[in-house]
């Protein structure tokens, strides 16, 4: 049997949260990308050691998806699409949070929350980084091409989505939707 919760955040609460992502932006300034990257995967190795509750495991494992996005040198990512994944990632390098990741059950919600906020914030960024993943392992299979052999259809694709990524995310700034605007 499963259990359905939802609560919501209102704009005093998205605000608590901007706050506090924005003062661990501030934090991680002096950071460099080796020890962001760092952090969240230590955090995702924090989570797997405590065996948290799905809610919270399945949002946080999210994280390892915007770390494959940076490290994946076939997507690219570079200049200011790189510097939003990284911002959103500068919350986990500071060990101060609002509920201590050592409280049974619950220690790793405020984390969840974030991350939650990161992955709305990056939506586009996600969903063009899972359309190359997408793209290039069908090519793999139909071509039967791998590695540099493949540099070509790659560079094109890649191109193509992120130039996709930034007109979306353009636009969607334009569109006078309510958004939690984290980076």
């Amino acid at each position: 049997m499963s259990l359905r919760i939802q609560f919501e955040l209102s704009e005093r609460d998205l605000k608590h949260f901007k706050k506090i992502a924005s003062s661990a932006k501030q934090l991680a300034k002096d950071a460099g990308e080796e020890e962001i990257i760092e952090a969240a995967e230590g955090l995702l190795q924090e989570v797997e050691d405590a065996k948290t509750p799905d809610f919270i495991h399945d949002r946080l494992m999210q994280l390892k998806y915007m770390i494959e996005m940076l490290q994946d040198e076939g997507w690219g990512l570079g200049g200011a699409d790189r510097d939003r994944v990284l911002s959103a990632l500068a919350y986990f390098c500071d060990p101060e949070d609002l509920i201590p990741d050592s409280t049974p059950g619950f220690g790793f919600l405020d984390d969840a929350i974030m991350v939650e906020l990161m992955v709305r914030e990056l939506k586009h960024e996600i969903e063009a980084y899972a359309d190359f993943c997408n793209y290039r392992s069908r090519e793999e299979k139909r071509t039967g091409k791998s590695g540099m052999a493949r540099a070509d259809w790659l560079d094109g694709k890649r191109k193509e989505l992120h130039s996709r990524m930034r007109r979306r995310r353009k636009s969607e700034r334009g569109g006078g939707g309510v958004r939690f605007k984290l980076l």
